[in-house]
């Protein structure tokens, strides 16, 4: 099945465009230890950490997570610049997106200030209208209000032509709230990454592949 061509691409961001697992790692694990719990391993901090800090961290500390919260950000603001890498091809993918008509965004559960700094240190900030991070909107992905606020001032509506793009459930979830075309990114397709349902609309590779499905949807 073709895709409607897209006017609007919005991206998940780590995993997605990024690779900071690093000092995610490092920064959960070390707010973990000073809150009495166990430190999770590289496996388990990829696989549980989708969800922002303000929807996670209350199952997670309980009564103690704007404690948590702050331990975790102290560690994560102290190294995230250097440890970021961009994903194989996303920085060739992204200059070529920005020389086509469509309107480039950004909906990740990273905390906003931290999301838009990371892109400044790549010099990416100028290819994207809007980039939407935890605690910008009145709610963070996979809620819709995430998804409007990054469209917001562009004109143009949710739905099939704009594309949702980015590696985990929590990403086809949030396409599917907001009514838009659901495109996972990675390396596993989406019933070896774990995804059941609901599904994304295309799987793709890589960002390479993506930049080709762009241009014959």
């Amino acid at each position: 099945m073709r895709l409607n061509r897209p006017r609007a691409i919005l991206f998940d961001w780590d995993s997605t465009l990024v690779d900071n697992w690093a000092a995610i790692y490092e920064a959960l694990n070390a707010t973990l230890v000073a809150m009495g719990h166990e430190p999770w391993n590289r496996a388990e901090v990829r696989a549980r950490v989708r969800e922002s800090a303000r929807n996670s961290f209350p199952r997670v500390f309980g009564e103690r997570w704007h404690e948590a919260t702050r331990i975790f950000y102290d560690r994560f603001t102290a190294n995230h610049l250097e440890t970021l890498t961009a994903r194989p091809g996303a920085a060739e993918m992204l200059a070529g997106l920005a020389a086509e008509d469509i309107y480039l965004g950004v909906v990740s559960n990273k905390r906003g200030d931290l999301l838009r700094r990371e892109a400044v240190h790549l010099n990416w900030a100028a290819y994207f209208a809007r980039m939407v991070g935890a605690m910008d909107a009145a709610e963070d992905k996979p809620a819709v209000a995430a998804v409007e606020l990054a469209l917001a001032g562009s004109g143009i509506p949710r739905g099939p032509a704009v594309w949702f793009v980015g590696d985990a459930a929590i990403d086809v979830e949030c396409a599917r709230n907001a009514g838009c075309t659901a495109v996972l990114m990675g390396e596993a397709q989406p019933e070896m990454a774990g995804i059941t349902a609901p599904q994304p609309d295309r799987w793709i590779s890589g960002c390479s592949a993506f930049a080709a499905l762009v241009r014959d949807p």
